[in-house]
């Protein structure tokens, strides 16, 4: 069988509810140290995970290795994580690169960038191990009736709570599965390093190409206004602050909050529904 990251996950995640229920456990957060040691004998493979642990690995959030024999893997995460969230995202990462993976490469060493690629291209294991982890850790029907209201930093600060992992992995699995436009910008000394945006908002334009090189943040934009430190209830502002070809008088909300683990301020952006904010030329030629 192949296996695709929604379906290994969704395999875990039934065997870890059903252990929760028999043992009288909560559900949540998911134990993935557990379930790396137990993937071998769940998917009946003769090459067992038969080691988690912390290690420094200088650069590297995450890496998973075999033995000599390639009979046995050891999962390792870097021990200067200071987060319990970004460690169980990194296990759940390195687990998804041996389920997933492991026949692929001899090895893998991780670092933060790629916890950060949620992406579904065949091509991209990066973004596949990532789109693991954020099903098993934040199994769909659960996490969608945890954010089925008015959405925004706060109600993703409590699912952060519940599953157990980063503010920023919350409102990635929230873009990953809404049909709202939003996007989420990372920024630090006045300027955008990584941003990304929801399916409906990159297909009306609302994206930002920073790997090209860091974006400046708009001046009257409430990311870079530094007498604002966090602001999790939303602020309304004209569009056009972000977006430069957004229709005068198009209004959007932003929300932010300031992260002392990566040294960055999180930016939340949602845009309405009916918004587009492609550069005219663009608009037109995507409409035909």
């Amino acid at each position: 069988m192949v296996w695709t990251p929604p379906k290994a996950a969704n395999r875990l995640v039934r065997i870890a509810a059903a252990f929760s229920a028999a043992h009288n456990r909560p559900r949540f957060p998911i134990d993935v140290k557990a379930l790396a040691l137990d993937a071998g004998s769940i998917f009946q493979w003769s090459d067992p995970i038969s080691e988690v642990k912390a290690a420094s690995i200088p650069s590297f959030e995450g890496a998973l290795f075999p033995d000599e024999g390639r009979r046995k893997w050891m999962l390792l995460y870097n021990d200067a994580i200071r987060s319990t969230g970004r460690v169980r995202f990194t296990q759940a990462h390195e687990l998804g690169h041996y389920i997933l993976h492991r026949e692929h490469r001899q090895s893998f060493e991780c670092s933060s960038d790629d916890m950060l690629d949620w992406s579904e291209e065949e091509k991209n294991l990066e973004g596949q191990a990532d789109l693991f982890a954020s099903y098993l850790l934040m199994p769909f029907d659960d996490f969608r009736d945890n954010t089925n209201c008015v959405c925004d930093l706060n109600v993703l600060g409590a699912c952060a709570n519940r599953y157990g992992v980063s503010l920023q992995a919350a409102i990635l699995r929230w873009l990953s599965c809404t049909e709202e436009k939003a996007v989420i910008l990372m920024s630090r000394d006045g300027f955008v390093n990584w941003a990304w945006s929801s399916k409906r908002a990159f297909e009306c334009g609302a994206f930002f190409k920073t790997k090209q090189s860091p974006i400046e943040l708009p001046k009257d934009s409430l990311a870079a206004n530094m007498a604002v430190s966090a602001d999790r209830v939303v602020r309304e502002l004209a569009a056009g602050i972000w977006f430069p070809y957004a229709e005068k008088g198009l209004t959007i909300t932003e929300m932010k909050v300031y992260s002392e683990l990566y040294e960055s301020t999180l930016t939340l952006l949602r845009l309405p529904r009916y918004a587009e904010v492609w550069k005219p030329r663009e608009f037109v030629f995507r409409s035909e």
